[in-house]
């Protein structure tokens, strides 16, 4: 069921819907956008509170939009549901391999045509986030005011902008979010990891001695931004998934000085070049790890052109040891992505990807144990699935565990397993900002099998029954609670 006034022409049309619903706050005094805007922010996603629309800020010229994905309730009304799981459960329906059968086969099956067909997005002529137009010496990114998130960082980082490349031989097209360090008034740090699309694209260009051209939106319609942060297979745009979520095409614009497109209804734009070869260095960054990232050297963007909307908002997140907003976008990509995980690897019955766990470091998976070994198995699909590729912990229980309840999870893993058989040591790439490994980009990783163990793995005393109460008694003292007077 579609959240009202959805799907949002822009980020103001979002704002506006929250702002009904009781979940923005508007910040009217003026606020520092150097630490002190994240301290407030943090302390409002960790008492669970709502978005915030900073309309003063000592820095910039414009307010600042923040903790808009902070709860689950405003991330699914970002992408237009009332549950995660709606998105889902769509894409699953869409995996099924059946053909249709009958009149009522027939009619769904060209329901699915006709979502496929609202995916690509629609070039327009003219768009708002062009209306105002700053070229060459009259760009500023001090405009802007981006934030200084924890005491340590190497300077303003612009953290929700939407980066646009193209592979310069394919021409395909990528959108990556990252970190932006300011380095001037007119460039730009770019941090995108070794594992990302855009590092590659900017690999082949440098090979063939070009610049690269990149774009930057900040401020986009709230189903675009998740868009960007969603780990796509590289042969999917990121745009035609926007469009699918949105039910509806995704208006995009040429440039005024590269080759890229961009949303017609992003708040603002900046245009630029990557120069091949040239670097500066990037950091240090306090990031969703709970450290500070060290400094290294990155490519640098020169903005040419910055366009924006009259009155324009920007955009920005707070990243920081959980819990913290980005929290809200790593559960969408959780639950939207579990029918195509599930698809990779059938013998899947649910997984969690808990918060403390930032994204990479831990996945709670449940099977539907057949046959010895199983969740070995499992580990091993799940290593070799895509970004997953990058978890260093993989616990997998029973089907009747829910792997929501981490307590649940804890005691079967406390409890289930003998860590001389029950533990798969290995190595494999790690996520680019993990510090614990020795090695930059690979280390260590382990799956635990807190599965209930068979006579055929070695397992030869009897797996013991769990104690439960009966279903007359849990009934009969459900009905007489009132009576005890507990």
């Amino acid at each position: 069921m579609a959240a009202r006034g959805f799907p949002y022409t822009d980020l103001k049309d979002f704002l506006a819907a929250l702002e009904r619903e009781g979940e923005l706050r508007r910040v009217g005094v003026p606020v520092d956008p150097t630490l002190e805007i994240s301290e407030i922010v943090t302390r409002t996603v960790r008492a669970d509170g709502p978005a915030l629309l900073f309309e003063q800020p000592t820095r910039g010229e414009m307010p600042v939009a923040i903790n808009l994905f902070g709860t689950e309730k405003r991330t699914a009304m970002a992408l237009g549901v009332e549950s995660l799981d709606e998105i889902g459960n769509r894409i699953g329906e869409m995996l099924k391999p059946e053909l249709p059968v009958g009149f009522a086969g027939m009619m769904g099956g060209l329901g699915k045509v006709m979502q496929l067909k609202s995916m690509p997005p629609k070039k327009v002529k003219t768009a708002p986030c062009q209306q105002v137009v700053y070229r060459g010496d009259d760009v500023d990114l001090n405009r802007l005011p981006g934030l200084q998130v924890w005491p340590g960082d190497g300077g303003i980082f612009h953290n929700f902008g939407l980066t646009h490349t193209k592979h310069p031989e394919t021409g395909k097209r990528n959108l990556g979010l990252y970190r932006l360090q300011q380095h001037s008034h007119n460039t730009l740090g770019m941090h995108w990891q070794i594992h990302k699309n855009s590092t590659a694209h900017h690999a082949v260009a440098e090979r063939l001695g070009q610049r690269l051209p990149v774009a930057i939106a900040i401020g986009c319609d709230p189903v675009v931004s998740y868009a960007s942060s969603a780990p796509l297979p590289a042969d999917i745009d990121e745009y035609l998934f926007a469009g699918f979520l949105r039910g509806e095409r995704v208006e995009m614009v040429d440039c005024l000085t590269v080759p890229l497109q961009v949303p017609a209804h992003a708040q603002i734009v900046l245009e630029g070049y990557l120069e091949p070869g040239e670097r500066l260095p990037e950091g240090p960054f306090g990031d969703h790890t709970g450290f500070y990232t060290p400094v290294e050297p990155f490519p640098v963007l020169h903005v040419e052109a910055m366009t924006m909307q009259r009155d324009p908002v920007y955009h920005s997140i707070v990243t920081s040891k959980p819990p913290q907003e980005d929290h809200g976008l790593g559960k969408a990509t959780e639950r939207i992505f579990a029918p195509l995980l599930r698809f990779l690897i059938p013998d899947i019955v649910d997984y969690d990807l808990p918060a403390a766990g930032v994204f990479h470091n831990c996945a709670i998976v449940s099977i539907r144990k057949r046959y010895p070994k199983h969740a070995q198995k499992v580990m091993n699909a799940i290593w070799g699935a895509h970004m997953m590729s990058l978890t260093k912990l993989i616990v997998i229980v029973d089907e009747d565990c829910d792997v929501h309840d981490y307590r649940e999870v804890a005691f079967r893993a406390f409890g289930n397993v003998d860590y001389a058989r029950d533990l798969l040591l290995t190595e494999g790439p790690v996520d680019h900002l993990d510090h614990s490994s020795y090695q930059q980009f690979w280390g260590g990783k382990a799956g635990i099998d807190a599965t209930r163990k068979l006579p055929e793995e070695g397992y030869h005393r009897g797996w013991p029954e769990e104690m439960t109460m009966t279903p007359e008694v849990v009934s009969l003292v459900d009905k007489r609670w009132k009576e005890y007077g507990i």
